[in-house]
C-alpha cells in the first residue's frame, strides 16, 4: 500500500511541477467546469461568453409556416439550414432568427469531476487541479494493473519492470504534456487512461465483469472511441473455460452497467440534438466545418493524413535557434514512446495477447478515420484512447527490460518532458497555423 500511495504522491509533485501556474487559474479551455455549472443551475446549454474552441452551437430560426426549428446553416451550401432531425430547409424559409445556444461538444462523464470546482468558484472554476488529480492516479492504477497480470500468469515481469513501465506510461508517452494542461480535450484523455486502466484490471480473466462495464461506460462517456474497447473483457470472458450459461451470465453483468449508464446518456444526447447518437460534433463552429459536411466526421478520406501523423512525424532540425521546431500535429508515436518498438517481436505470446491487439484495433479505427489529426499537439494524443493496452501488451510481450529497453524509456521520458515544459509556453517552437509544408497541407 505504501508503494501505491508513493506512486500518487510521485505524479502529483511531477505533474504540479510542470503545471507550475496553470494551477492557480482556470485553462483556456475549461467547457467542463462550464458544463458543471449549467447543470448546478438546472439547464444543459451555455449561456454568456465562451471560452476556447470547438464549442457546438445550434441555431433556432421561425419558418414561413410559423414552426420554430433548431439546427444550424451548412457552411457548404450557404443557402440549406440543417435541423436537429436531418430536414433540409431552404434558408429563404425563414423569417425570423431567434440566436444561438452553445452546448458542449464532448461526451459528459468528466463533467462530474467538475462539480465541486463549479460549487465553489462558478464557471470561474479550476479544471487544472481536478485533471492533474486524477493524472496522479493513473502511477498506481497502472502498477495495480500490471501486478494484477503477473498475478494472473500472463506476464512475467516483476515490480521492478512494471515501475519501469508505469513511468513510461505516466513520464514517457504523450500523457505527460495532456496531464499538465487542463483544458477540455486534454482533460478527457486524462479521465480515459485512468477509466481504461481499470478497465483492464477488471478484464484480466473476466474476473470483474460489473466493473469492467462501469468502466468501460465511463470511458465511452468521455472518449467516444473507448466504447469499442469492448473486444478484452468479452474475449477475456470467452478464453476462461466454463459453460455457456455462465459465459452469458457473466456477459449479461458486463453489459447491465453499460446499459444503464447509456441510457440517461442517450436522452442527454437527444434533449439537446435531437439524436440518441449526437454529443455535438456534428455542430461543432469550426473551420473543419466544411471538410465535415462533405465528407463527415469519420471516412477513409482522412486515413492516409491521420496514418502519416500518428508514424512518420519528426521535429525540423534547424541551423538556427530554436535549432529544433515541432509541427502543429505533433510527432510520431514511436519517437514519444520507443519501448513501443518491443511491440513488434514479443518474446512470448500469452493467451491475452491476441486478445490486446484485436482491442487496440478496435480503439485505434475510429480515430484513424476521424476528420481531426489531434491538432495542435506535441504528439500523437488520439494513442492515449489505445496506450493502456499497448503498455499491457509491452508486459505480457515478455522481452526482457535490459540496458536498451530502460534507455528507451529514458529517451521517452526526456522527449516528453521537453513537450510537457514547452507545448503551448514556447510558441515559437510549434507551428500553429502551417509552417513546413506538410502541416500546411495536412491542417485543412
Amino acid at each position: 500500500m505504501r508503494l501505491y500511495a508513493a506512486l500518487y504522491a510521485i505524479g502529483l509533485v511531477v505533474y504540479g511541477a510542470v503545471a507550475g501556474d496553470r494551477l492557480w487559474h482556470p485553462s483556456a479551455a475549461p467547457h467542463f467546469v462550464y458544463q458543471a455549472d449549467a447543470w448546478l443551475h438546472g439547464h444543459a446549454s451555455i449561456d454568456g461568453p465562451l471560452v476556447g474552441d470547438d464549442w457546438a452551437k445550434v441555431e433556432t430560426v421561425t419558418l414561413d409556416d410559423g414552426r420554430d426549428v433548431s439546427g444550424r446553416r451548412l457552411s457548404t451550401q450557404r443557402t440549406t439550414f440543417l435541423t436537429t432531425g436531418d430536414e433540409r430547409i431552404p434558408v429563404s424559409r425563414i423569417t425570423r432568427t431567434h440566436g444561438q445556444v452553445a452546448y458542449v461538444s464532448f461526451p459528459e462523464f468528466p463533467t462530474l469531476l467538475m462539480i465541486p470546482s463549479a460549487i465553489i468558484s462558478g464557471r470561474a472554476g479550476n479544471d487544472t487541479i481536478p485533471t492533474l488529480l486524477v493524472a496522479a492516479a493513473i502511477l498506481p492504477l497502472a502498477l495495480l494493473l500490471l501486478r494484477r497480470l503477473a498475478a494472473a500468469g500472463l506476464s512475467t515481469r516483476t515490480t521492478a519492470d512494471d515501475l519501469w513501465l508505469v513511468a513510461m506510461l505516466a513520464f514517457g508517452s504523450v500523457l505527460f504534456f495532456s496531464a499538465v494542461q487542463g483544458k477540455v480535450w486534454y482533460t478527457a484523455h486524462v479521465v480515459g487512461v485512468a477509466l481504461a486502466l481499470v478497465y483492464g484490471w477488471a478484464s484480466i480473466e473476466a474476473r470483474r465483469p460489473i466493473i469492467a462495464g462501469l468502466a468501460l461506460a465511463c470511458a465511452a462517456m468521455t472518449r467516444t472511441s473507448m466504447a469499442f474497447a469492448f473486444p478484452l473483457f468479452v474475449l477475456e470472458a470467452w478464453r476462461i473455460p466454463s459453460t455457456n450459461r455462465a459465459f452469458l451470465r457473466t456477459l449479461g453483468r458486463f453489459v447491465l452497467p453499460i446499459i444503464a449508464i447509456a441510457i440517461p446518456s442517450l436522452i442527454y444526447n437527444y434533449a439537446r440534438f435531437g439524436s440518441v447518437t449526437e454529443f455535438g460534433h456534428r455542430y461543432l463552429d469550426v473551420r473543419q466545418q466544411i471538410q465535415i459536411e462533405q465528407f463527415g466526421l469519420a471516412s477513409i478520406h482522412y486515413l492516409g493524413r491521420n496514418l502519416a501523423v500518428a508514424f512518420t512525424l519528426l521535429p525540423d532540425f534547424l541551423p538556427y535557434p530554436p535549432y529544433v521546431q515541432i509541427g502543429g500535429h505533433g510527432l510520431a508515436l514511436w519517437l514519444t514512446t520507443p519501448l513501443l518498438l518491443f511491440l513488434l517481436w514479443p518474446a512470448d505470446k500469452p493467451p491475452i495477447h491476441r486478445a490486446l491487439w484485436i482491442t487496440v484495433a478496435c480503439v485505434a479505427i475510429p480515430s484513424l478515420l476521424y476528420q481531426n489529426s489531434g491538432w495542435v499537439q506535441f504528439g500523437y494524443r488520439f494513442s492515449l484512447d489505445y496506450m493502456v493496452f499497448l503498455v499491457m501488451l509491452v508486459a505480457v510481450g515478455g522481452r526482457p527490460l535490459g540496458t536498451l529497453a530502460k534507455t528507451l524509456i529514458v529517451v521517452g521520458i526526456v522527449i516528453n518532458l521537453f513537450g510537457a515544459i514547452t507545448f503551448d509556453r514556447l510558441d515559437w517552437r510549434y507551428y500553429r497555423l502551417g509552417g513546413n509544408a506538410y502541416d500546411v497541407v495536412v491542417a485543412h
